[in-house]
């Protein structure tokens, strides 16, 4: 497995602040847990403390935040303000707003066991942006940086199949656990409004600041037969195709197009790999094939990009295999705002983990 936390470097802005803060809220849950330490396995402390804050539930809580698995409120997923989801697909949970001081630890904590410290650091900046909104929108309700949803979907144990969701404004993670030792983390989403901070205590915070770079770098390392395939000229989508779909396909982006790992010089395909990384490189644990098995010329990974390659302008780009597509978006706010998102065609939500499961059930 393509180890994930190479790269673990931090944001460029306030990063040793809020690895302090994480490290604040790990002990003090530690406390709560009996000193327990888990030696890299992140699924037995995400299990253990998934199940703490059940017990820690009232029978109100436990109505919003506890669910069935099985049915399709799993796979209800959305990353806009609650505000503009239509009624019938309410996002479900229990928000921090009404969480104990002690829930909401332990909250943290259970994102913590899903995600690296830059992942996780990442999120909480997120988060934090919501306050930056509320005051440029002179004190809009909608924005709120603890109105983020916990939702437990089956009943966390450390041999059973469950889920859980950490989702609200320009976050939604998704964890499923099959036999309480196999782990999908799909779909992700991540935003970012604004993507970079202009005024305020926070200016010059960019907290999606890597995956723009990145892409930017391997678009411009590229010669000029290189980025006649890669740049498609069309004009730049304004949000992420696959959207919040619950299932999706390398269908919905038409017939393929961009340039082939295959195309690429060495230098560049690491520079690819790279980028990659740092959206699988977000999480304690993923796929292992989530790298390994598209860094090759038969994987059918492409690299696209729309729109112009200078800073500050309205840009697109995925990278696209068999069967994964890493997307992005930066068009809206004057091109100062960034959707981001990593799907798994057959593993979103642990699909294919299931139906694995359901095949040697079926052979025994």
């Amino acid at each position: 497995m393509v180890s994930l936390m190479a790269f673990d470097g931090g944001s460029r802005v306030g990063g040793r602040r809020w690895r302090v803060a994480a490290a604040g809220v790990v002990a003090l849950v530690l406390i709560h847990l009996g000193g327990k330490i888990w030696a890299d396995d992140p699924i037995a402390e995400m299990t253990e403390t998934a199940d703490r804050i059940v017990a820690l539930l009232n029978d109100a809580q436990r109505a919003k935040c506890v669910q069935a698995f099985a049915g399709t409120a799993r796979e209800n997923w959305n990353f806009v303000p609650d505000k503009f989801i239509v009624p019938d697909a309410k996002r479900n949970g229990l928000p921090l707003t009404e969480m104990t001081s002690q829930q909401r630890l332990l909250t943290h904590a259970l994102l913590s066991t899903a995600l690296t410290n830059r992942g996780y650091h990442k999120a909480v900046s997120i988060m934090a942006l919501e306050q930056v909104l509320f005051e440029m929108e002179n004190s809009n309700p909608i924005r709120n940086s603890d109105l983020y949803y916990l939702s437990i979907y089956g009943q966390p144990t450390s041999e059973g199949t469950w889920g859980w969701r950490f989702e609200g404004h320009h976050l939604s993670f998704n964890f499923t656990i099959r036999d309480g030792k196999h782990l999908a983390v799909t779909p992700v989403f991540w935003g970012s409004n604004p993507a970079e901070v202009r005024q305020g205590p926070l200016a010059g915070l960019r907290v999606l600041d890597e995956e723009e770079a990145w892409a930017r770098e391997l678009v411009e390392s590229l010669n000029a037969e290189q980025r006649a395939k890669a740049i498609i000229p069309m004009e730049v989508p304004a949000d992420l195709l696959t959207g919040n779909k619950p299932t999706v396909s390398a269908e919905v982006f038409g017939p393929a197009v961009g340039i082939s790992y295959s195309e690429l010089t060495d230098q560049q395909q690491q520079k690819l790999r790279q980028l990659m990384t740092y959206y699988t490189g977000n999480f304690q644990s993923a796929h292992d094939t989530a790298l390994d098995s598209q860094s090759s010329a038969d994987s059918g990974l492409r690299f696209v990009w729309v729109g112009e390659t200078k800073p500050g302008a309205p840009h697109y780009y995925r990278i696209q295999s068999d069967t994964h597509v890493f997307e992005y978006d930066k068009t809206q706010n004057d091109a100062n705002h960034i959707h981001a998102a990593w799907r798994d065609y057959a593993g979103d939500f642990g699909r294919d983990l299931l139906q694995q499961h359901y095949q040697q059930e079926h052979q025994r």
